[in-house]
C-alpha cells in the first residue's frame, strides 16, 4: 500500500503517544478507534478524518488543531486563530460577556490588519507594474532616442 504523504502526521502521533507513555492499543482504546487502523495512521498508510484526529487528540490531551495542520486539513494561520479563540473561550476567570467582547475586539484587529496588508500589497503591486511598464517603454525606444546618462560620453558618429 502506498503512503498518502501523511507520514509526518504518523511520526508526530507516534512521538506524542510515546511521550504520553501509552501503547498503541491503549491509545486506540482511549480514542475509540481500532488498533490496526491507528497503526496504519502512524505508518502513514491511512489519512484519518478530522473526527478521528479529534478523538486521538483528546486521548493524547493535545490540540486537535495541531493534528489538523499536520494532516493538511487546516493551515497554520487558521490553527493560530482557532487556538486563540479556544483559549479565550476556555478561560474560567472571565465571564461569557467578557469572552464575547474579547472575541469581537480580536476579530476587529484581525480585519484591520488584513485591510492594512491588502492596501500595502496593492501599493507594492502598483509600483512594480509601473516600474515594469517604464522599463518596457525604455527598452522599446530606438537606441538613439534613449536618453544618455549624464556621465556618459556622446555616441561616436
Amino acid at each position: 500500500m502506498a503512503s498518502l504523504n501523511v507520514g509526518n502526521l504518523g511520526d508526530y502521533l507516534r512521538e506524542q503517544r510515546r511521550t504520553a507513555q501509552l501503547s498503541l492499543r491503549q491509545l486506540a482504546d482511549a480514542a475509540g478507534v481500532s488498533n490496526p487502523y491507528l497503526s496504519q495512521i502512524e505508518r502513514g498508510l491511512r489519512k484519518p478524518s478530522a473526527e478521528v484526529l479529534q478523538q486521538v487528540a483528546k486521548a493524547l490531551r493535545i490540540s486537535a488543531e495541531t493534528l489538523y495542520v499536520r494532516a493538511g486539513i487546516l493551515d497554520e494561520k487558521e490553527r493560530d486563530e482557532l487556538e486563540t479563540r479556544a483559549v479565550i473561550l476556555a478561560d474560567p476567570s472571565i465571564n461569557e460577556r467578557q469572552k464575547q467582547v474579547l472575541l469581537q475586539i480580536y476579530d476587529s484587529f484581525r480585519k484591520e490588519n488584513a485591510a492594512e496588508v491588502a492596501a500595502a500589497t496593492e501599493v507594492v503591486e502598483a509600483a512594480a507594474a509601473a516600474a515594469t511598464a517604464a522599463a518596457d517603454e525604455a527598452a522599446a525606444r530606438p537606441a538613439g532616442a534613449r536618453a544618455a546618462a549624464p556621465d556618459a560620453e556622446p555616441p561616436l558618429t
